[in-house]
C-alpha cells in the first residue's frame, strides 16, 4: 500500500503509538481523523499535526459507545470523503493479581481492546470496501502472543483481537481489504507510565518512533503481521512453543519481583 493520499481514522490518536502512527503517516501525504475520548488532548494533538503541515482532524467520542461509533464514521466520511484504513489502535489494561481484579475492570479491557474494535470495525467495512485499496490495522500486544502473569485480562483481550484480525483477513482475502496485526512490545508511551518493571523481567521499553516505523513499514509491504523485539523475543516466542515449562519457570523465579513492578499499572 501507498499511503500518499489514503484516507485513515486512527482510534486513540491523542498520544502514544496513536498518535505517532498519525504523524508518520501525515509525513508521507495521509489525510487523518483522529478520535479519543478527551477534548483538550485530542485537540493538542491536532493542532501539533497541523502545524507540521498535515490535513488532520478530531472527532472526540468514546469508541465504547455505539452512537460515538456511528458518528465516527459519517464524521470521517464527510470531513476526508471516505475511508480507506482503519487502525484500532485505542486500548486500556489493568495488571495485578486476576482475584483483585475487579469485574467492571475487566469488563472495561474487554470492551475497549476486544469487543469495540470488532464493532467499529464491523461499521467501517462498507466503506473500506468502497475504498478498493481498504486496510485495517489492529495493534495488539505482545502479551497476545505469550501469556504474562498478572495481565490475564489484558491478554485475553489482546489474545481475542489478534485471533479476531486473523479470522478477518483470510474472510476478506480478494476483496480488497488487508488486515495488518501489530504486536508491539513495551513501548514507550504514556500507557506503560505506571510498570515499573525493568528490561530483566521483559519490559525494555521500546522507543514509540521505533515501533511506529516498523508498522509503517508493513503496511507499505503488505504485511500480515508486525512483531516488534527482535531476536531475544523471536527467541522466547520459540522456546515458549517448543518448551512452555522453561518459560513458565523463568517466570516463577521473577514471580514476587514481577507482581511488585506491575501493581498498580493501569490506563483504563
Amino acid at each position: 500500500m501507498k499511503i500518499t493520499s489514503k484516507r485513515a481514522v486512527i482510534t486513540g490518536g491523542s498520544s502514544g503509538i496513536g498518535y505517532e502512527i498519525a504523524a508518520q503517516m501525515a509525513a508521507k501525504g495521509a489525510r487523518l481523523v483522529l478520535t479519543g475520548r478527551r477534548t483538550e488532548p485530542l485537540a493538542a494533538a491536532v493542532e501539533r499535526l497541523k502545524a507540521t503541515g498535515a490535513e488532520v482532524y478530531g472527532v472526540c467520542g468514546d469508541i465504547t459507545d455505539g452512537s460515538a461509533r456511528a458518528a465516527l464514521l459519517a464524521q470521517s466520511v464527510a470531513l476526508i470523503g471516505g475511508v480507506d484504513i482503519l487502525v484500532n489502535n485505542a486500548g486500556g489494561v489493568r495488571a495485578g493479581r486476576l482475584e483483585d481484579t475487579s469485574e467492571d475492570e475487566l469488563r472495561a479491557m474487554i470492551d475497549v481492546d476486544l469487543l469495540s474494535p470488532i464493532l467499529l470495525t464491523r461499521l467501517f467495512l462498507p466503506a473500506l470496501r468502497q475504498s478498493g485499496d481498504g486496510l485495517i490495522v489492529n495493534i495488539a500486544s505482545g502479551i497476545a502472543q505469550m501469556g504474562v502473569p498478572f495481565y490475564t485480562g489484558y491478554a485475553a483481550a489482546k489474545g481475542g483481537l489478534a485471533r479476531f484480525g486473523e479470522a478477518l483477513r483470510r474472510e476478506l482475502k480478494g476483496e480488497g481489504v488487508h488486515v495488518i496485526t501489530v504486536f508491539p512490545g513495551a513501548t514507550d508511551t504514556p500507557m506503560m507510565a505506571t510498570n515499573k518493571a525493568d528490561a530483566g523481567m521483559g519490559f525494555a521499553l521500546q522507543p514509540v518512533a521505533d515501533v511506529v516505523g516498523s508498522i509503517i513499514e508493513g503496511i507499505e509491504a503488505d504485511a500480515f503481521e508486525v512483531v516488534r523485539g527482535g531476536d531475544a523475543r523471536k527467541a522466547m516466542l520459540d522456546l515458549n512453543r517448543t518448551d512452555p515449562a522453561a518459560i513458565d519457570q523463568r517466570f516463577l523465579d521473577m514471580k514476587p519481583a514481577l507482581e511488585a513492578a506491575v501493581s498498580g499499572h493501569s490506563a483504563l
